[in-house]
């Protein structure tokens, strides 16, 4: 019962309420329109290993590989000995920069929602962490695209010409002509990786296109055809593609954004290369005596072991605001050369 002698939520209370400026509550409590991406969407933490680093800048070791590969064993001569082997190293560098970004909420406007019991997809506390982080993950994102995925970056890159022209030594036909061979085609590329890294290839990171028109050459469907059934029909995934082509896995970049600058119309775009292909061989974790395409270090800028963090702090007195901020500090680095290769306009 209420002071008035009324019960809570009667037509008479509400029709009090209501008269006195309150507006009944509409929205739905179970669903609502919101852009955020799919987690899973963004790889920029699942191709290269993360290695975390105590400093944010630093060194590492980088050893001769022609010095580990060759045959340095010599015949003994009587009564002497051979010469010692040479086994040199250089060093390169990383450097971890922290990227910010903060978003602020009126608490004074806060207490309508909470007040009005509305549904948690609008709670401001709850959306903006959930705008933080989903920022964070495109951010890291986009500097993969920028440190791995783009033509450039590798020494090893091979481009896509149309079928007509016999290509040449850094190209091939596109994956979109049914006159490419792709299984013989990354073969060929997964032979000389092993022979120039001594590891072969383990992932295989596609863009958006160029998966497509994998999944769609006549060659690979003619491979799996006769695997389906009626209710299950064949079809050419990421598990198939990684069975062809020998890999461990491949992963395909769906992730998008929104190009234009505040204010203006969205340009809504993939974040890498569409019609991109990247091999490359990657160790599972941070090891010693092993080589790695790529790295990701990272540093816990806070120093509490997290390199993506949150916090909250209130603003100026007499704002009534209090602000939301992400922090992540990562280096996407190119460590080998040797153990990857770049394949632009593929479709």
């Amino acid at each position: 019962m209420s002071g008035t002698g009324r019960e809570v939520g009667s037509a008479a209370e509400l029709q009090a309420r209501i008269a006195k400026g309150w507006k009944p509550n509409r929205y739905l409590t179970n669903m609502s329109m919101a852009y955020f991406a799919d987690a899973s969407d963004y790889v920029a933490t699942k191709i290269f290993p993360i290695c975390p680093v105590d400093l944010s800048t630093g060194y590492y070791y980088v050893f001769n590989k022609g010095d580990l590969a060759r045959d340095n064993v010599q015949r003994k001569p009587k009564f002497g000995k051979v010469p010692p082997a040479q086994m040199g190293h250089t060093d390169k560098s990383y450097k971890c920069e922290v990227d910010q970004i903060i978003t602020g909420i009126d608490q004074i406007g806060a207490l309508n929602y909470q007040r009005a019991n509305v549904p948690p997809s609008i709670d401001p506390r709850r959306t903006k962490n959930r705008y933080i982080t989903d920022q964070q993950l495109l951010h890291l994102d986009l500097k993969f695209a920028d440190g791995y995925f783009k033509s450039g970056v590798w020494a090893n890159e091979f481009e896509g010409i149309v079928s007509g022209t016999a290509p040449g030594g850094s190209q091939f036909i596109k994956f979109s002509d049914a006159n490419s061979d792709p299984i013989s085609f990354f073969d060929a590329r997964v032979r000389q990786i092993r022979l120039d890294g001594r590891r072969s290839p383990n992932k295989l990171t596609l863009g958006y296109d160029t998966f497509n028109a994998l999944k769609e050459h006549p060659d690979l469907l003619e491979r799996v055809k006769y695997t389906g059934s009626t209710a299950n029909p064949a079809k050419v995934n990421e598990q198939v593609l990684a069975e062809l082509f020998g890999v461990d896995e491949v992963n395909v970049l769906y992730a998008a954004y929104n190009a234009a600058e505040e204010g203006q119309p969205d340009d809504m775009r993939f974040i890498c290369e569409p019609d991109g292909a990247l091999l490359s061989y990657t160790t599972p974790h941070p090891a010693l005596d092993e080589p790695s395409a790529g790295y990701t270090f990272v540093w816990d800028m806070l120093g509490n072991g997290n390199y993506m963090a949150t916090d909250t702090f209130e603003g100026e007195g007499g704002t009534h605001a209090e602000f939301m901020e992400g922090l992540v500090c990562a280096d996407m680095k190119k460590t080998c050369d040797d153990l990857a290769c770049y394949f632009k306009k593929c479709v």
